[in-house]
């Protein structure tokens, strides 16, 4: 049989939103001309009409699409798909019959399905032992905490009790909706912690992409909307500073003692848990500290004040372990002791706390004491600092904050604060 005369070719949909075409992210379909046919079939991949050249029928070269697909992937798959028409039409002359459109469109949909059916087979992935590969590489590369190798750890954990014969393929838009609702209804997470949750994930699956694991790019555009109340920040104020500080502690907990020296030392120094924990003698200068954080790396220096400097000097002839100048316990056990010492204080102030189940909103009211932890420190130092009248950019120097955004939630406490302390004056 005579060859079969045919035109194939690759162009952009046309298409129109409000009457006005669209140039962004188009379709790029194959186009089979023959026998009085016209097919159009779709190609699955997307591009912008500036970076199309319609002469040669494929993406300029360097160009990439918002699935930050290259040009020369995109290219390389259309010229599958027209090697694959080929070879149907090849086929159909050597059994000696021109084919229908529906006949052409049939050994197509089988030629591709056959493909993708042996590549899956031949690539199958462990997805669970992906997740191990992420966070051995991703820990080293980034010297992870204990802390942050935990959370990937509960992370791959409620994955697999989600699903144990999960892929990449999975997590389609429908699959990404799937695992939320599980973290909701079965794990019973907040929309706060759902959203961390998912940006673990999401973090894993770019990873998994860059390393051609993941060929699945639905993650990218998958923004679920979850409800969220803003954080409450728990800190004290001075007046609750002066309340711990002169609370009296009973013969029989004694032991708080060193938690209040080791939290009010925090306070006035703004120092991560971490970093005071990891304290040591040659940290301390004359009158500042200078130290490395653990948790970002930075070289602090952190001046000195009266009470930060008593607290050194209260164990300057205590010899801790390791060279540390401060008496600090687990963060764990620290924790549960400061709810008891806060407690002890009266710091009892009602606080209000709100946030999400999907669209259940939950109000909780609990004592301040019942709120704080070894963080609140910390955040203490940043807002009373900032009350006080200290600039932002001094107080970032002290605490190692990298911009402002950061600093927002505190600013709007601070200056609620001296909103506060200006209406004393009312009384006078």
């Amino acid at each position: 049989m005579n060859t079969i005369k045919r035109n194939i070719i690759f162009t952009l949909e046309n298409r129109k939103k409000d009457n006005i075409l669209i140039v962004e992210n188009v379709p790029i379909r194959m186009r089979v001309i023959f026998a009085n046919n016209r097919i159009d079939f779709s190609t699955g991949y997307r591009i912008d009409v500036s970076k199309w050249e319609k002469d040669k029928e494929r993406v300029k070269n360097g160009c990439t699409n918002k699935l930050k697909q290259s040009s020369s992937d995109i290219n390389t798959g259309l010229s599958e798909y027209y090697s694959c028409v080929q070879n149907i039409f090849k086929n159909f002359e050597a059994q000696g019959f021109i084919p229908s459109a529906e006949q052409l469109k049939k050994e197509f949909k089988t030629a591709i399905q056959s493909e993708s059916s042996e590549e899956s087979t031949s690539k199958k992935i462990d997805f669970i032992a992906v997740i191990d590969e992420f966070t051995t590489e991703m820990g080293r590369q980034n010297n992870w905490t204990d802390a942050t190798f935990q959370k990937f750890t509960t992370m791959k954990k409620h994955l697999k009790s989600f699903n144990p014969n999960l892929d990449f393929d999975f997590f389609t838009e429908s699959g990404l909706n799937d695992y939320i609702i599980y973290l909701r209804d079965d794990k019973k997470m907040r929309n706060s912690t759902i959203e961390k949750q998912l940006s673990f994930f999401k973090w894993f699956l770019r990873w998994a992409d860059k390393k051609g694991y993941n060929k699945n790019k639905a993650y990218e555009f998958f923004r679920p909307k979850l409800k969220k109340a803003p954080k409450t920040v728990i800190f004290l104020t001075v007046e609750e500073l002066t309340k711990l500080t002169n609370c009296i502690i009973p013969d029989k907990k004694q032991y708080l003692e060193r938690v209040r020296d080791v939290f009010l030392f925090t306070c006035y120094s703004g120092l991560r848990y971490s970093d005071a924990y990891n304290l040591k003698k040659n940290n301390v200068k004359k009158d500042h500290l200078d130290f490395i954080t653990k948790k970002t790396g930075d070289r602090l220096i952190v001046e000195l004040n009266k009470h930060s400097e008593s607290i050194l000097e209260k164990y300057k002839h205590i010899n801790f372990e390791e060279s540390k100048v401060l008496p600090v316990i687990t963060n764990q056990n620290m924790n549960i002791y400061l709810k008891e010492l806060a407690e002890l204080a009266k710091i009892n102030e009602p606080v209000s706390e709100t946030h999400y189940k999907g669209n259940q909103r939950i109000d909780i009211v609990r004592p301040k004491y019942a709120l704080i932890g070894t963080h609140a420190g910390r955040r203490s130092f940043v807002c009373n600092a900032l009350a006080l009248g200290i600039p932002a950019q001094v107080v970032m120097k002290w605490t190692g904050h990298s911009d402002f955004k950061s600093m927002k939630p505190y600013i709007g406490i601070a200056d609620s604060i001296k909103a506060a302390a200006m209406s004393k004056f009312n009384t006078i």
